[in-house]
């Protein structure tokens, strides 16, 4: 690397690190702790790239940064933050920044990022937004860092978007948020679940229908001017599919039985649970709409990839809560210790729903240990069936199953529910193994189960059974 790097932080000890290592790469480096330092050198003309914290003591760094690419449009300023959220990435990136590094911040990253931004001109700044609406997403796992720079990056274009994730990992808040702080938060966000939809009715959902009886519009233009979110694309019919394609690769679409051509002015975010290339090799899914679509990926952690956050999300999920009216609780941290060994296999949704019955079934203010272990142990996965000797018929063994956990409620009854609980316990085994036994023919374990193969579908999106084809899943 060759050139001068201006190196802005208050913290004495990240100067000195980031100085050496820079140095040692074969740059010449400049550093300051406040504000003032950092625009006089700006104003002199010092400076290859800037590598700047937010907070200094004199001032908020991104409050110059327009001030610094308005005068200096080709410095490119890498800006690095401890306020790891969401919001952050995306006010550095508004404010014209090169690109965002979340502390603590890996130094070979660091010094690649330097090293690209000295061999590029720095993005056209953006006007920067009001910051004052909350963010729906909650953490500062390293997990969700990547996933807030790629947004903060998505934020000025129209790029199409595919994002991938469990069930319950917040795919649809991600989506509704590239719309909110995006180019097209001005016109409507629509979102369709293809999941829930039956397949003879895709077509006219997605693009309308004419009739004798009147005219049906679709999501397509009930979302012109915005953002169309096709949520669960990978259940997407195939003759769907090849319409849709043609749509994204015309522009332009009639309503079904229509003849009026329509403009598809739409920003599309596509989301699904599935793997999509899985579904291609089984030949049940388009790779030329798979392209079209996946422009920029961006996965969404498991929350088992993110337990530093169940702490923040609790605690978010607690203060949502009261403002929808229910008790105001806090809860322990005893509490979120027994949360954090939990394997969530609802993801953040699951977390969300036992916050709240446990601020509507605690009765005290302060949610302690003991009462989200015993809400816990009430679900019907947490009863453990001691082994025994010998074969047991199903019947027995949910038998057993279930003596064992109406015996942990002792004279109290379990939450109501319990038999779309139970059932749901016993089909996704039943599901998953069919499946297996198929080697995920979803046709042949239709047949098998004796349901229709709708049926099978929506069963494997609703239990987040992930199906891959000519392979033992279990």
């Amino acid at each position: 690397m060759d050139g001068t790097i201006i190196v802005a932080d208050d913290d004495r000890t990240i100067r000195t690190v980031l100085s050496q290592a820079l140095t040692r790469a074969g740059c010449r480096v400049r550093s300051t702790g406040t504000v003032s330092t950092l625009w006089r050198w700006v104003e002199e003309g010092e400076g290859d790239v800037i590598v700047t914290d937010v907070n200094l003591p004199d001032g908020d760094a991104l409050d110059i940064l327009p001030a610094i690419r308005k005068r200096r449009p080709d410095l490119p300023i890498v800006v690095m933050s401890a306020q790891n959220t969401v919001m952050t990435a995306i006010r550095a990136t508004e404010a014209g920044a090169y690109d965002y590094l979340p502390k603590p911040f890996d130094l070979k990253s660091l010094l690649a990022t330097v090293n690209k931004a000295l061999s590029q001109h720095a993005p056209d700044a953006v006007t920067p937004k009001s910051n004052d609406d909350e963010m729906p997403l909650i953490g500062r796992s390293p997990a969700m860092q990547e996933v807030y720079r790629i947004m903060a990056r998505l934020m000025t274009t129209d790029l199409g978007v595919m994002i991938t994730g469990a069930s319950g990992t917040g795919k649809e808040l991600v989506a509704r948020a590239l719309h909110d702080f995006g180019q097209r938060n001005e016109g409507p966000f629509v979102a369709l679940n293809m999941a829930t939809i039956p397949a003879d009715m895709i077509e006219v959902e997605l693009f309308g229908s004419e009739n004798q009886n009147g005219s049906v519009i679709g999501k397509f233009e009930q979302a012109h001017g915005g953002t169309l979110f096709l949520d669960e694309v990978g259940d997407l019919p195939l003759e769907a599919q090849s319409r849709l394609l043609r749509v994204l690769q015309e522009g332009e679409f009639s309503r079904a039985g229509g003849l009026e051509v329509l403009t598809a002015n739409v920003r599309i975010i596509a989301a699904t649970h599935q793997d999509l290339r899985a579904l291609i090799n089984e030949g049940n899914f388009r790779e030329d709409l798979f392209y079209r679509l996946n422009v920029v990926p961006i996965r969404l952690p498991s929350l088992r990839e993110r337990i530093e956050d169940i702490a923040d999300l609790a605690r978010h999920f607690l203060q949502q809560a009261e403002s929808e009216g229910l008790p105001s609780k806090v809860i322990s941290k005893n509490a979120i210790e027994i949360l954090k060994v939990q394997p969530w296999t609802g993801n953040v949704r699951e977390l969300e729903n036992l916050i709240r019955r446990l601020t509507v079934l605690c009765p005290d203010d302060t949610i302690s240990a003991k009462v989200v272990s015993q809400e816990i142990a009430a679900r019907p996965s947490s009863a453990v069936v001691p082994q025994r000797l010998g074969s047991e018929s199903l019947s027995n063994s949910i038998e057993n199953h279930l003596k064992r956990y109406f015996d942990l409620h002792g004279d109290e009854l379990p939450p109501a529910g319990l038999y779309d609980r139970i059932l749901k316990e016993v089909e996704l085994p039943l599901i998953a193994l069919s499946l297996a036994a198929t080697r995920g023919n979803q046709l042949k374990t239709a047949e098998l189960l004796g349901i229709n193969r709708n049926t099978l579908r929506k069963k494997i999106a609703a239990l987040d059974i992930q199906v891959t084809r000519g392979k033992e899943m279990m």
